[in-house]
């Protein structure tokens, strides 16, 4: 979000004394809420919508559309919907063997087999080459590993120092590129961006 249009929200620490002085219709939050939070904000009379992580694309939808009905923009709901998935059709890997690719994100964390980011990944033509080592959503992986057992492509997403290590410069046949950490935190309109941001970088090896 560009950070003038950010800064039209009031920010909070998500204490429920911050929430209830803003006086809202309805709150929106993560499944992370905490349960005495989300009490006091009930018993104000504040209606509490919680939403999971969006996982697939279809779990994505789901929000999309929940949250437009909420708002009461169902029209703009749908038509976000479908900007993703006809996105998603359009994305529909279409290449003879998929390449093996390692997202590192910031921290040197790997996103799991049944991530989101996964998802989009399988449907570009990468396969994921944490997943194929065990690895799980948020697990960390180190520059030494990478080093020892390199993949086809690495895709950073990040700043930290490992994920552009000029010891990877010296692995041989490894390609490499950036994609935007924005492109990776969130669902919902995020998905047709980061969707041709992979569409290219899968073209760009092929």
């Amino acid at each position: 979000m560009p950070a003038a249009q950010a800064a039209r929200y009031h920010a909070t620490s998500g204490r429920a004394e911050e929430i209830l002085a803003l006086a809202p219709d309805i709150v929106v939050a993560d499944r992370f809420l905490a349960a005495p939070t989300r009490r006091a904000l009930e018993q104000a009379g504040i209606e509490v919508f919680t939403f999971d992580i969006a996982n697939t694309v279809d779990d994505s939808l789901t929000q999309v559309r929940k949250l437009a009905d909420l708002a009461e923009h169902n029209e703009k709901g749908e038509a976000l919907a479908d900007r993703v998935a006809e996105a998603w059709k359009q994305a529909g890997a279409r290449h003879d063997a998929p390449v093996v690719a390692l997202l590192w994100q910031e921290g040197g964390i790997v996103p799991g087999p049944e991530s989101l980011a996964a998802a989009l990944l399988e449907h570009s033509g990468f396969s994921l080459h944490s997943a194929a080592r065990g690895l799980g959503q948020g697990d960390y992986l180190p520059l030494e590993q990478v080093l020892a057992d390199p993949p086809q492509l690495i895709l950073s997403a990040g700043e930290a120092r490992a994920l552009h290590h000029p010891a990877l410069d010296a692995l041989p046949d490894v390609a490499r590129a950036e994609i935007d950490t924005r492109l990776l935190y969130c669902a919902g309109p995020t998905i047709p961006r980061a969707l041709a941001r992979l569409r290219e970088i899968r073209e760009g090896l092929s």
